[in-house]
């Protein structure tokens, strides 16, 4: 029989319901490689105990004949969901010892369809940065390596950084990630997974730390597309305590992964070809057409112009949103608390030594474009940009059905490059911030393995609640590249 970590979670739910083995001993193999793991620094908060506990009431639904779509299938958390009675902190000193006395609406989804809850992964402090090394819990690693240097550590992506190298390391069957601006697409081209933001108001963001609150989605990171459309199904669904929620009804995503792109078309967006592209970003994405088209798909060239705006608004846009959103933690009620001779002065105390430099970067920055004489000239012009790229989105949609692009313009980096560059770190996200800004569906699959033998992914863009056919598309992608590789962590750590 197939290693119970080296299953996907298809394999391992469709296992689970003939009996072949037992939750209890599918969540046992994962603690010993979360244990395994540690070397990574993937997970923050370790729930051995729960797991177990959880894994025990699935064998006993199974038994019932009551499976779940997630039964007893071991998940890794990020840590910017809140956890009822498990320490959470958004990878942020500020708040220390913060246990919610509530769920998340997504991972209570999950809890109910069967799934076991391993721990709380990584994250760049709360989802902001593309490397998971602005966490208080320091950089998570990424378990690839280039093929000629194994001592230089790399990122794992972020924000979602713990989500995808707990994937990848094996260390969970799957994990939960949120977007903003690409922070499940990224790491997940980064580690070699799959990784799909779904249109926003898919997935409640109810019970989720929020960054940006008309950027953030919930989403799945998976080792396979078919993976990522059972995961999506149990996740999403309307929630009346999220405004943000929409009331639309959930498909079976997993019936639509082998439907084929026959008669679909393609678009391809000139926008996308950006300087300081690698020659391996390009030439996958030259291969994910090839794949495409031999499906029976039709490619067409298509233009996106207000794509080169993009970046610097969502900047703006994200991180007005964000000092928004941070203003509430102050000391008073929860987290951490640096005591002062006035309320005032607990307050700049608390938030001064609780917040990293990159949170108090973007709070500065947007407090800034939100302020008297500059709202009109960056925030409102910001939002102005924003429209238009959701125009050129709906104008090339009534020609094309899905759009492909690259996911990220380079593999993964050495942890630490261009720590001391903001804007630098930033242009990982050219690929897909437009996603975000427009509320798009958008799937990060792996395409193949550099030069230097580290893998990179291709995204695909759906249109607005149609990720059935971004699973589609992405199944075609997948079977064309026949991810197999693996990172040599796996065999070092014994995993």
């Amino acid at each position: 029989m197939t290693k119970l970590t080296d299953m996907t979670l298809a394999e391992a739910v469709d296992g689970l319901a003939r009996k072949d083995f037992s939750a209890v001993e599918l969540t046992e193999d994962y603690i010993k490689a979360m244990e395994a793991s540690r070397p990574l620094n993937i997970y923050v908060t370790e729930t051995p105990e729960k797991a177990r506990d959880m894994a025990k009431a699935s064998d006993a639904r199974i038994a019932a004949g009551t499976v779940g779509p997630m039964e007893g299938v071991p998940l890794g958390i990020k840590d910017l969901y809140c956890s009822e009675g498990v320490r959470t902190q958004a990878g942020s000193h500020i708040l220390d010892g913060f246990v919610p006395p509530y769920e998340s609406t997504v991972t209570a989804n999950l809890w109910k369809a069967g799934a076991v809850h391993l721990g709380k992964v990584n994250m760049d402090e709360f989802a902001m940065g593309s490397s998971t090394t602005t966490t208080v819990w320091g950089a998570t690693i990424n378990p690839w390596k280039r093929r000629a240097d194994d001592k230089t550590d790399l990122v794992a992506g972020g924000s979602s950084g713990g989500s995808s190298a707990v994937v990848a390391a094996h260390a969970a069957l799957a994990a939960t990630g949120t977007d903003t601006g690409g922070s499940i697409r990224q790491p997940a081209s980064y580690t070699g997974i799959v990784g799909i933001k779904p249109t926003y108001g898919r997935c409640s963001r109810w019970g989720i730390v929020a960054f940006a609150s008309s950027l953030d989605q919930a989403g799945p990171m998976t080792r396979t597309v078919e993976d990522a459309a059972i995961m999506l199904g149990a996740m999403a669904g309307h929630d009346p305590k999220d405004s943000t929620s929409v009331n639309v009804a959930v498909p079976d995503f997993r019936a639509a992964v082998e439907r084929g792109v026959k008669g679909l078309k393609v678009g391809i967006p000139k926008e996308y070809r950006v300087d300081g592209m690698s020659a391996d970003a390009e030439r996958l994405w030259q291969q994910g057409i090839e794949w495409l088209k031999a499906e029976g798909a039709e490619i067409v060239d298509i233009s996106l112009p207000h794509t080169k705006y993009a970046l610097p608004a969502y900047y703006i846009i994200a991180n007005a949103e964000a000092s928004a959103n941070l203003a509430r933690y102050d000391g008073v009620r929860f987290g951490l608390r640096v005591e002062g001779d006035s309320l005032d002065e607990m307050y700049e105390n608390t938030r001064g030594a609780g917040f990293g430099a990159e949170v108090k970067r973007r709070i500065l920055t947007g407090t800034y474009v939100l302020s008297a004489g500059y709202y009109d000239a960056y925030y409102r012009k910001a939002q102005k940009v924003r429209a238009r790229i959701a125009e050129d989105f709906e104008r090339v949609y009534e020609t094309v059905d899905v759009i492909l692009t690259p996911a990220t313009p380079t593999p993964a980096f050495p942890v630490g490059q261009d720590a001391d560059d903001p804007v630098a770190m930033y242009l990982n996200d050219v690929f897909t911030v437009t996603v975000n800004l427009a509320g798009l569906p958008g799937i990060s699959v792996p395409a193949g393995l550099t030069a230097e033998g580290l893998p990179m992914g291709l995204q695909l863009i759906g249109k607005a609640f149609d990720e059935e056919t971004v699973f589609a598309a992405g199944r075609v992608l997948e079977r064309g590249a026949d991810f197999t590789a693996k990172p040599s962590f796996l065999a070092d750590a014994g995993i």
